[in-house]
């Protein structure tokens, strides 16, 4: 035989040999490759709660008592003892003005009190001579009337210096804070200028606006959440209005808001009010809701076996959703996602992966 066929042989047999070698380990790696493990999956129940929706506005901090001191009679003003950002206490007093007409009401109170003590005495002396009869009865009634009519002109005088006084000592009216102030010494009071404006202190309010689709949502009485520097406070609803601002083409809205002191008045705030509301309803994280062809649906699991359910959804803040049918609360609802997710597939609790 030809030595170059006897080779060209062995070459043929070796590579059949060395195909029908391979050929079992190739099967092998392909059968590896198409074994995949169960996914992993974390379950989650439905839980009955309520979901609310919020709007964020921004509102503008105004105080609850505003009040605006304006003397009751004009004048230099000689003395001031608070000024703007002082907190003043009802009563206390704040500056005091030359009305120019003290002394005179002094001059005259203190000549009807001389007055007075004269009547006064001698309606004592006239009262021991008619006791002793050595007076008629006319003569002590005039003396008598004589009293008492000094008696009214020192209490008429005295009403006059007190009205003095008050006019020119001025104190607050409420406690508070001194927002704005014009006293200033040797400057003049004037009965058409304020002399300052004191905010009360403790309870602020909140001025907002909202359009008409959110008028309905927002009642006397409704909780507000009002957010300031990082700080938060919670306020309620007291006024609503139900006419159109002019301005603004906006419903005009007032909160108030307890221990709002650190609230400045004047500054804008953000606040938060509730837009829409579910109350008692069957929920589930957001996360676990998915969408085919525009349709929510969820993945349960049940016994080792994925379930795709589609669900009807309702109302949905950022945390969780409701479900209005598909769902109940003994249902173990799938919150972790994988690829590997599909109706009848298998699926291992991570609570029974981590066992073993």
């Amino acid at each position: 035989m030809n030595k170059g066929v006897i080779a060209a042989a062995v070459v043929v047999v070796a590579a059949v040999a060395a195909g029908v070698f391979a050929a079992p380990q190739l099967m092998k790696k392909e059968t590896i490759e198409e074994t995949v493990a169960p996914p992993v999956v974390q379950v989650v129940s439905p839980e009955m709660g309520d979901i609310e929706i919020s709007r964020s506005l921004i509102g503008t901090v105004e105080p609850s008592d505003l009040v605006y001191v304006i003397p009751k009679a004009a004048g230099e003003i000689t003395a001031v003892y608070a000024n703007v950002g002082d907190y003043v206490t009802e009563g206390q007093l704040l500056c005091e003005i030359d009305t120019r007409q003290v002394d005179a009401a002094k001059l005259q109170m203190e000549a009807a009190a001389v007055q007075l003590e004269d009547a006064n005495t001698n309606l004592q002396r006239m009262r021991v001579l008619y006791q002793s009869g050595d007076i008629s009865a006319q003569s002590f009634e005039q003396v008598e009337s004589a009293a008492k009519a000094a008696q009214i002109q020192y209490d008429s005088a005295k009403l006059a210096y007190d009205y003095q006084m008050e006019f020119s000592h001025i104190t607050a009216t409420i406690g508070g804070r001194i927002e704005s102030s014009s006293m200033e010494v040797h400057s003049m009071a004037s009965q058409t200028n304020p002399l300052c404006v004191i905010s009360g202190e403790g309870m602020k309010t909140i001025s907002f606006a909202v359009t008409e689709a959110l008028l309905d949502q927002v009642k006397q009485g409704e909780p507000i959440t009002v957010e300031k520097s990082g700080s938060r406070y919670e306020g309620v609803v007291t006024e609503v209005s139900t006419m159109v601002d002019s301005m603004t083409g906006l419903f005009n809205v007032k909160a108030t808001v307890e221990n709002g002191e650190a609230l400045v008045s004047g500054s804008a705030v953000r606040l938060y009010v509730v837009s829409d509301r579910a109350d008692g309803v069957l929920s589930v994280p957001v996360d676990c809701i998915y969408y085919s062809a525009g349709k929510p649906f969820v993945y349960t699991y049940d016994n080792g076996i994925v379930h795709q359910v589609s669900v009807e959804t309702g109302l949905s803040d950022d945390i969780r959703m409701e479900i209005v049918s598909g769902l109940s609360a003994s249902d173990q609802v799938i919150a972790t996602w994988s690829p590997e997710l599909y109706e009848n597939a298998p699926a291992v609790l991570e609570s029974s992966a981590a066992a073993e």
